[in-house]
């Protein structure tokens, strides 16, 4: 090797050396590439990122290295298949498995871009606003069975140690999304007085159902109040809340599809509101502004589930949080006789037996028209007994005249009292009754179950049965004719029309009860074609006890019956309130003459 040779091969030594010294990296590079490269070892291998603690420098704005290009992450499971967006890290979008809206598109909820959710961040330079901000998702696209749970991490980064997680998880059969949101080092770039901060949350929400009106009615935000209250935002009108208590979950609430959003701990403070903007194609606009505790730890939590799924009262009821109060089951006793009467009787007959839903409710009719014979019983016998005592009656009202009404009533309560006759005991029963009848006018519109259930001509027995559609809105009917609805009213006119036989009422009385049922077609027409189903099955099994009972009821043995309570020794004898009615009497009669 000659001089030239070796003095070459030396610089050239000495060239590389330098090189390796002045380019080698320095410790805060070292760092960022050991955790870039262990987050995405993590992410393959499906475990969570690690947060690293907090260092002295301090951030401003978010990492500008990361590709604002929307991208999107799908998390799916058994029942929903969720899409997340690296635009705001946010839910994108939610699909409900199995489901299907009206027109047969699947239901979405949280629907793409017409939706805002993020944190508003008061930064000591400005204020970030997640939901416009990009995310890094740390893992990719999965899906979950049976008791699997998987994650995926959406990262928001100001620095290496300084940035906003939202860890996403979801388990094989549940209709909950877990969110976790992590702030690592956000204590040095948020404002320190800040105490909390603000959730914002916006959402236009899609017709669902074919009746877009009746969908509005039952579309609001519910929430759950610190103190265990349940309370809701007007369905009739456009309404702005501000809960003095502190709440637990919020809900945006269709009639039968929720969102909502449970917090770990509580949501200290927030504003809600509904909007209906009916030059828009959506529902309602609903709103929830939210205030969130922020302890300003180097690394701070917070923990959060999403609801995402149908308003069917047993599985609300099995989430927890008394979730199944969003489904209006009416008010006070009411509301006790659906939740423990009618929904488990419906859920026996529909989990045990494989019928279809029309002949659950035909069963359902049966089950009650025979706890309730009973009473029906009563308030026929004692319409068999006015009956019997109507001659006289006639007789009394002859004798008496129609002028002095008072005198009238007077001579009846007599006449009642001496043949042992309580002229309120058909009245009695009814009232007992309708309680029970009310119940179901609230159940069948907040049934999940009837759900687009077909049942002979009916496509779909949670909402109308338009046979003949008009085109236009016309006043008392709508836009259409539900021929359920129809027969339903023709079967109450019968009921009416044989009612005023059996009890022989005269008058104007015997025509007004032709008025309620034509007043119905109007009131049910657009009302669920399940709850029309049952009140026309109520109305013939009333035909059939009717007839069967009147085989039973002997006329002639009833006024016999009457007769020889007449002849008793204290048929005579006046009661107390016979005693006040007749003082009455006299004092009015007194007025009377008076005046004169």
């Amino acid at each position: 090797m000659d001089r030239n040779t070796l003095t070459g091969m030396m610089l050239i030594a000495a060239i590389l050396l330098g090189w390796g010294y002045f380019m080698k990296p320095n410790e805060a590079e070292v760092k960022q590439y050991q955790h870039q490269t262990d987050s995405i070892k993590n992410a393959k291998a499906g475990i969570k990122p690690t947060p690293v603690a907090a260092n002295k420098s301090v951030a401003t704005t978010a990492d500008s290295s990361v590709v604002k290009t929307q991208q999107f992450i799908t998390l799916e499971n058994e029942k929903i298949k969720v899409t997340l967006s690296t635009k705001g890290g946010r839910v994108y979008s939610t699909e409900i498995k199995g489901q299907k809206t009206f027109d047969g598109k699947p239901v979405v909820l949280f629907n793409g871009d017409d939706n805002r959710f993020g944190f508003k961040l008061p930064l000591t330079s400005k204020n970030v606003n997640t939901n416009d901000e990009f995310f890094q998702p740390v893992g990719s696209s999965f899906t979950v069975a049976g008791k699997d749970s998987n994650s995926v991490t959406m990262r928001l980064t100001f620095s290496p140690t300084q940035y906003v997680d939202y860890v996403y998880s979801l388990k094989g059969e549940s209709y909950l999304l877990n969110y976790g949101v992590t702030l690592v080092g956000m204590n040095q770039l948020i404002s320190p007085s800040a105490k909390a901060l603000n959730l914002e949350w916006k959402s236009d929400l899609k017709q669902q159902e074919k009746d877009k009106k009746n969908e509005q009615s039952f579309t609001t935000v519910y929430y759950r109040q610190e103190n265990g209250d349940i309370d809701y935002l007007s369905e009739s009108k456009d309404k702005e809340e501000k809960p003095e208590e502190p709440l637990k979950w919020v809900s945006f609430k269709q009639h039968f599809f929720s969102s909502v959003l449970i917090a770990q701990d509580k949501f200290q403070g927030s504003t809600l509101n509904t909007v209906t903007d009916l030059t828009k194609p959506a529902l309602k606009n609903l709103s929830a502004d939210l205030v969130v505790p922020y302890t300003a730890k180097p690394i701070d939590q917070l923990n959060f589930k999403f609801y995402f799924g149908p308003n069917q009262f047993n599985q609300l009821k099995n989430v927890g949080y008394d979730l199944e109060k969003q489904v209006n089951l009416g008010w006070g006793p009411l509301g006790w006789i659906n939740r423990w009467a009618v929904i488990p009787l419906f859920n026996f007959l529909a989990n045990n037996f494989n019928l279809n839903f029309g002949i659950i409710i035909l069963i359902l009719t049966v089950v009650l028209k025979l706890v309730l014979l009973p009473i029906t019983y009563t308030s026929y016998m004692s319409q068999a007994k006015m009956r019997a005592l109507k001659p006289e009656m006639d007789a009394i009202k002859e004798k008496v005249g129609e002028e002095d009404q008072t005198k009238l009533q007077q001579e009846y309560m007599k006449l009642y009292k001496q043949a042992g006759v309580n002229p309120l005991a058909g009245c009695i029963p009814l009232l007992l009754q309708m309680p029970i009848l009310l119940a179901f006018f609230r159940f069948f519109p907040a049934s999940f179950e009837l759900r687009q259930q077909p049942f002979l001509w009916m496509n779909d027995l949670s909402t109308y049965d338009s046979v003949i559609n008009f085109g236009v809105n016309i006043p008392f009917l709508g836009s259409h004719l539900s021929l359920m609805c129809v027969l339903m009213t023709i079967s109450t006119l019968i009921y009416t029309w044989m009612n005023n036989r059996i009890s022989g009422v005269t008058g104007q009385m015997k025509y007004i009860g032709y008025i309620m049922p034509i007043v119905f077609l109007g009131a049910l027409n657009s009302f669920p074609a399940g709850l029309n189903f049952y009140y026309f099955c109520a109305n013939i099994i009333t035909f059939a006890q009717q007839f069967i009972i009147g085989k039973f009821i002997n006329q002639d043995a009833i006024h016999a019956k009457i007769q020889e309570n007449k002849k008793r020794p204290n048929a005579n004898k006046k009661s107390k309130w016979q005693m006040r009615l007749e003082e009455m009497t006299k004092q009015q009669q007194a007025a009377q003459q008076r005046k004169k």
